[in-house]
């Protein structure tokens, strides 16, 4: 009876030790479970690793597509129709408007974690806000006092502008075809624009200062998202108080006076809200954009768009830009698809080489029974010995 009771006992303790381990393996990937899914939302590298994969090249490039055709057409409309004659303020109301957002975000835990302050200096974030103010600001004053032809014109030099840049600030070269593929993109656009190019000298000084901040903003942008793991909506929360302060400073000697005696009736200040929701979606998609490419891609973007707004125009809407502007528009359309089939076979080419090589298996001599018996009292001696 009393070898019963203690065969008895013993099962029950495996039992209980089993059921013990099995608890701790659960509880175990249980934990585990939960540091990954903090990783994933509560961490800057989690939530980059969303950005990349919810929002990649195509997505992002896309939505920035849109927004810009719909915020141009709104720009119009309050600039024209309204007589909402103040670029500078309405620049401001739109980051005004992107931190209220991003306030609310920051509020309901929503907004993206920003990496740690000892990876990125207060000087990089600075910069990158008072750039941000000089690009966008004077990018809508040339608007004001220039044509839309003079102000593509502009943007052109943009291009060679970033790749000198990022030639200087981080050794970055490009290859001969994409040089070649983005001058014939330029080329097609001066083209295209020429025959609208109009401008006064003061919208031509403000257009020639543009161009450097335009660059640098755009640099900015992507190095910090690529390389320490920012999102858009991270980066955007920490540099637009820097952005709205360097506006305020702009608008004096910038926008004409009469501000305070603008008629703010209630269609016009929903025109100037639509307004401001497109600046701020225009402002993320751009940042999405920007994370996801680079800097020249994005500029390449904004010809695109007016390639595409060109032609949509003499197709759908039977305008008649001319068959030089049209044909130029054709050459930097041909451009931009050569640029871009260069860029995707970049890609797959590092994600080939980040793949790791297979090895062929090497093949051992047969052990002996004597060696294999060696080995078994080597490895039960000593346990800690790799196999």
């Amino acid at each position: 009876m009393g070898l019963l009771d203690s065969l008895v006992g013993n099962e029950v303790k495996k039992f209980v030790k089993r059921k013990d381990s099995d608890a701790g393996e659960a509880g175990r990937a249980l934990e585990e479970l939960r540091g990954s899914i903090y990783n994933e939302i509560r961490t800057s590298e989690g939530a980059k690793r969303q950005q990349q994969r919810i929002c990649g090249p195509v997505v992002a490039m896309t939505f920035n597509f849109i927004v810009s055709v719909g915020i141009i057409l709104a720009n119009k409309l309050v600039m024209g129709r309204v007589g909402f004659k103040f670029p500078i303020f309405l620049t401001l109301i739109h980051y005004v408007t992107s931190w209220l957002l991003l306030a609310i975000f920051k509020t309901l835990s929503i907004l993206p974690v920003a990496p740690p302050s000892r990876t990125t200096p207060f000087s990089s974030i600075f910069s990158l806000g008072a750039v941000m103010a000089f690009a966008s600001g004077l990018a809508n004053t040339s608007l004001k006092h220039n044509s839309v032809g003079f102000y593509q014109m502009a943007k052109i030099a943009v291009t060679p502008t970033i790749v000198s840049a990022e030639f200087i600030l981080f050794r970055k070269t490009i290859s001969f075809n994409k040089v070649l593929a983005l001058a014939v993109v330029s080329a097609g656009v001066a083209i295209a624009t020429v025959t609208d190019v109009e401008f006064n000298v003061f919208g031509a000084l403000i257009a020639i200062a543009w161009i450097v901040p335009s660059a640098i903003n755009k640099i900015l942008w992507s190095n910090l998202q690529q390389q320490a793991n920012w999102t858009a909506l991270a980066l955007m929360w920490k540099t637009t108080p820097v952005t709205i302060f360097f506006l305020l400073a702009l608008m004096p000697w910038l926008d004409p006076p009469g501000v305070l005696l603008f008629q703010w009736d209630f269609n016009n200040t929903t025109a100037i809200l639509i307004s401001a929701l497109l600046g701020f979606l225009l402002q993320w998609s751009g940042a999405l954009a920007l994370g996801a490419t680079s800097a020249t891609s994005h500029v390449v973007l904004g010809q695109f768009k007016t390639c595409v707004i060109l032609l949509g125009g003499y197709l759908i809407f039977n305008s008649d830009p001319g068959f030089v502007s049209i044909c130029g528009a054709l050459a930097a359309l041909c451009g931009m698809s050569v640029y871009t089939s260069l860029n995707l076979q970049k890609s797959q080419d590092n994600v080939s080489m980040q793949l790791p090589k297979q090895s062929l298996p090497t093949l051992k001599p047969k052990a002996t029974n004597e060696e294999s018996v060696e080995s078994d009292v080597e490895e039960t001696t000593n346990p800690t010995t790799a196999v």
